[in-house]
């Protein structure tokens, strides 16, 4: 079933394996042609496709014309499983659930896809990444904990920006680490004055600019 509201929005319900994930899928304005690219976004603990910041995010990128896909990850009677809220390789398997939904709908279907991953949703889009390898042409992470995919980081292929806070101290060296893990197009940027959630006023319109180039960027890149 779906549901489409007067933001070119539409209620969906995506299969992986068992579960079924709920999920919104946002669409840019027809009257200007296709989209540019899909950006699906890997939520933080705790949050999902209702996250008010990651709809902010998305939002800002379809005006950009781009397709966004914020999806739930769990269940709702999984979601407060901590075994499954930390488990970066389920997250990133049901990830991949939802990048491949994409390739099968009529709106999205050719269409390149990226990631844009926040806090441990960061880990999963480029675990997923790495287990796709060519599939996706680029990654985003906001606050991200990139270091709990580490393993899985010389593998990603897709051109990566990491973006923290330069109030974030406790995260700030994670991604650091990660970065010199990385062996991908890459870019780290430290917003000054920004906390982990990014609410001080105007930071989160820099985390929706800079997002926005760097996938524009890639998918009109003819090389990704």
């Amino acid at each position: 079933m779906e549901e489409r509201t007067k933001t070119a929005e539409k209620h969906v319900t995506i299969s992986a394996g068992k579960v079924k994930l709920r999920a919104i899928l946002g669409l840019p304005p027809p009257e200007k042609g296709a989209p540019k690219g899909v950006v699906v976004f890997a939520h933080g603990s705790g949050s999902g496709r209702l996250s008010p910041r990651n709809i902010f995010v998305a939002r800002e990128l379809q005006a950009g014309h781009i397709a966004t896909l914020l999806a739930d990850l769990l269940e709702e009677s999984e979601s407060n499983d901590r075994r499954k809220v930390f488990n970066i390789d389920l997250l990133a398997d049901r990830l991949l659930s939802c990048s491949n939904w994409l390739g099968g709908r009529e709106e999205t279907k050719g269409l390149k896809r990226a990631y844009f991953g926040a806090s441990t949703g960061a880990g999963a889009a480029l675990q997923a990444a790495a287990k796709e390898p060519g599939g996706i042409s680029s990654i985003v992470s906001r606050g991200g904990r990139p270091d709990l995919a580490l393993d899985y980081l010389p593998q990603v292929q897709a051109p990566t920006l990491l973006i923290v806070g330069g109030e974030d101290q406790s995260v700030i060296p994670l991604n650091e680490t990660a970065f010199q893990q990385l062996h991908c197009t890459k870019e780290l940027v430290i917003v000054p004055g920004a906390s982990h959630l990014f609410e001080e006023p105007g930071t989160l319109e820099k985390v929706s600019e800079l997002a926005r180039a760097w996938f524009l960027r890639f998918f009109s890149d003819l090389n990704t």
